[in-house]
């Protein structure tokens, strides 16, 4: 009884939130259905006394409460700032996330105050403020935490096409982060620094010299690469690198996804495994922290931490169901905290589905990769990265409109070096830290797994029909290829589930 309360009172919310992020529902209509729900539960409880009839009332009332949740969150921009849409404005902020480095521009995510209003020597934040994603060109060096004075035009971000033929949402993509309005190629002036909080000055600093210190010994475009494997830095990327990552289904070992992360953890916990199992999990999920730490704690480094570590547990003890539970109560707890990553937050989609895979599918198809050798973990990481690809693929093909038909060969003979290659890049950093001399060696080492991997990536990147583009790919079509997923690997469960109703 108490896994079906558990269930319903998730998936109710999730669903709430779901329905909220597309369809506007009246915010008293909502409170009405919950008030509904909650009298039923008590019928069912104290009258009837079927548990069928608790479980349904402890959805529906999850599923108003996960509307209400979406509502208090969707709040427009002020009126100040609405009105002044298209007009050349000034306003004071303050940068609250670390620059966001590009090839060609770089972009600042700047929380602003209204006109007279300004941050300084001021402990409280004026009422009247919103966020805006700013580009300026190269040439002034920015730090999360710096006082700006922004002068510029202020415009609403658009929606555009990307290479693939879709229709990329960046609206709702900007939205999901508070974000409502651009500044193209704005004018800023520095007023001060180190205005921001003191553990995220502290992380992103580090993060600074990591880089830098990477960057000195190991030479581009392998060091773009490094700095996306290790610290998901992908932004400055040429157009072509990225094309060739997407190609070839390669770029999540630079995007921040929580199946990226385990693999790194999974391995590191491999090399620990004399230690007692427990102390082996525990190096895993330190080699996580660190990561989300040197990432400079980012939302979708957290949300991709909190994944891997579920992903490795569930690996390492076997208790594939336990960890389900987990898993599902994470993930409500970070739509709890951001309602619009559901739907608008392709990295959180990913990461979740992906770990799904990582736990419940990989297990599946182990046995048709029984003819691999164990050697170095192959076996196991040629079973994953099919399993997860084919998992993923249907999102993929919904969301991005991409089909790569090299990404598993490519995957199966990069996969096995990444976590290698990490750990490397993290030593090359750590000792330059120290000692320009002593990164330069490890710097070599790691500059000969960067060049093969790039060189794979290259190879398979310019074989003919590598990729299609499929812009339309049918939503009904993607639901129906999960549904048949879900029943394949939990139809027993829900089946149960409805016989004990029944």
């Amino acid at each position: 009884m108490q896994d079906r309360i558990f269930y319903s009172i998730c998936f109710g919310f999730v669903f709430g939130v779901l329905l909220r992020s597309f369809l506007f529902v009246n915010f008293y209509l909502a409170i009405l259905v919950g008030v509904l729900a909650f009298l039923i539960i008590l019928f069912f409880k104290f009258i009837t006394k079927e548990n069928w009839g608790i479980v349904a009332g402890v959805c529906v009332l999850s599923f108003s409460l996960g509307i209400l949740r979406f509502h208090l969150a969707d709040k427009p921009a002020p009126h100040i700032f609405e009105s002044q849409v298209g007009q050349r404005v000034s306003f004071f902020g303050e940068i609250i996330d670390a620059p966001d480095v590009r090839e060609n521009n770089q972009k600042l995510t700047i929380l602003l105050a209204s006109q007279g209003l300004a941050f300084k020597n001021s402990k409280a934040r004026p009422f009247f403020a919103t966020k805006i994603l700013a580009t300026v060109n190269f040439g002034q060096d920015f730090k999360y935490g710096d006082e700006v004075d922004v002068f510029g035009k202020l415009e609403k971000p658009e929606n555009f096409i990307t290479d693939q033929g879709k229709e990329f949402d960046y609206i709702n993509y900007l939205r999901k982060d508070g974000i409502f309005y651009v500044m193209n190629y704005a004018t800023i002036e520095v007023l001060s620094h180190g205005n921001g909080n003191f553990v995220k000055n502290a992380l992103f600093s580090l993060k600074e010299k990591f880089l830098e210190k990477m960057n000195s010994a190991i030479t581009p475009p392998e060091s773009l690469l490094m700095g996306g494997l290790i610290l998901g830095e992908k932004s400055a990327f040429s157009q072509e690198l990225r094309t060739s990552f997407i190609n070839t289904g390669t770029i999540h070992i630079v995007a921040l996804s929580g199946y990226n992360v385990t693999i790194v953890a999974e391995w590191l916990m491999k090399l620990f495994m004399f230690l007692p199992q427990h102390l082996g999990i525990g190096v895993g999920i330190l080699a996580i922290l660190l990561f989300v730490l040197m990432t400079g704690g980012s939302s979708t480094a957290v949300r991709a931490g909190a994944m891997a570590i579920l992903a490795l547990i569930a690996r390492a003890t076997g208790r594939n169901y336990d960890v389900a539970r987990a898993l599902i109560l994470a993930g409500v707890i970070m739509i709890l905290i951001n309602p619009f990553i559901l739907v608008f937050d392709v990295s959180f989609q990913l990461s979740f589905i992906a770990t799904v895979a990582v736990i419940f599918f990989a297990p599946r198809v182990e046995k048709y990769f029984m003819w691999i050798t164990d050697s170095f973990k192959l076996r196991d990481i040629v079973s994953v990265t099919s399993a997860v690809y084919v998992f993923v693929l249907p999102f993929i093909l919904y969301k991005m409109g991409n089909l790569s038909l090299v990404a598993l060969p490519a995957n199966i003979l990069i996969l096995p070096f990444i976590p290698f290659t990490m750990l490397l890049g993290f030593l090359t950093s750590f000792a330059g830290l120290f000692w320009y001399g002593f990164a330069v060696p490890l710097g070599f080492l790691s500059y000969i797994f960067l060049h093969y991997e790039l060189s794979v990536i290259n190879f398979f990147s310019h074989i003919p029909f590598s990729s299609f583009s499929f812009p339309n790919f049918p939503l009904i079509l993607t639901l129906l290829i999960y549904g048949y997923f879900v029943y394949r690997l939990f139809g027993r469960s829900i089946k149960n589930f409805f016989i004990e109703y029944s």
